[in-house]
């Protein structure tokens, strides 16, 4: 009796992680297709993909958003286990490292704290399955293993060649020069220490 309430109760508790991680993580891929809760739509993420050196932007977008919204829909779905917690992957290390990895862990010091939490439960779904109440147990679907490795592959290949197109472009022989803010009318007439302004003064006597 108390083993078959623990089966309940564990099939329960990863339906509960499965509708929270899949279904947030579809919304932020609905954000960046259909501008939906708040998003900037596919318009609003090319220029955030542009600005980390995707480009042109629209089809990376386009990309980000169907991989967060596919493999949310097919987590909290229970779908195709475990395809949608290995795409999951793509979109989550690559905004850990491109928008979050120069920042301590913590998401208040804007760090990958959140996608840390989305990648570890996204694992976990993807080691335990998806329990009873899912989709896949209802159809009585179970995926391949070669088309899980296969996917596995695509994922990091793909996370791989996204890393490398948004690093910054280098041209070599030609060091980057700081420019130096030109001062404004009232720091120019302002010296900025004691010494200065002693020393202006016995020059303008």
């Amino acid at each position: 009796m108390f083993k078959k309430y623990r089966r309940s109760a564990t099939d329960l508790g990863l339906l509960l992680l499965r509708a929270n991680i899949g279904g947030l993580l579809a919304g932020h891929g609905a954000q960046k297709l259909f501008g939906v809760f708040g998003g900037g739509g596919v318009q609003g993420t090319s220029k955030m993909m542009e600005k980390m050196n995707l480009r042109p932007g629209e089809p990376w977008a386009l990309l980000a958003g169907a991989s967060e919204f596919g493999s949310g829909v097919l987590m909290a779905l229970g779908l195709l286990s475990p395809l949608g917690p290995i795409a999951s992957a793509g979109p989550l290390m690559t905004a850990w490292a491109e928008m979050h990895g120069d920042k301590p862990i913590w998401s208040t010091k804007g760090g990958g704290e959140l996608a840390l939490l989305y990648l570890a439960g996204a694992a976990a779904l993807g080691l335990t399955g998806p329990g009873r109440y899912s989709a896949d147990e209802a159809l009585g679907v179970e995926v391949p293993n070669a088309i899980v490795g296969l996917t596995a592959l695509g994922v990091a290949a793909g996370l791989a060649a996204t890393l490398l197109a948004a690093e910054p472009v280098k041209q070599p022989g030609k060091p980057e020069q700081q420019k130096q803010p030109a001062p404004n009318s009232t720091q120019a007439a302002q010296p900025e220490t004691h010494e200065e302004a002693t020393h202006a003064h016995e020059v303008g006597g």
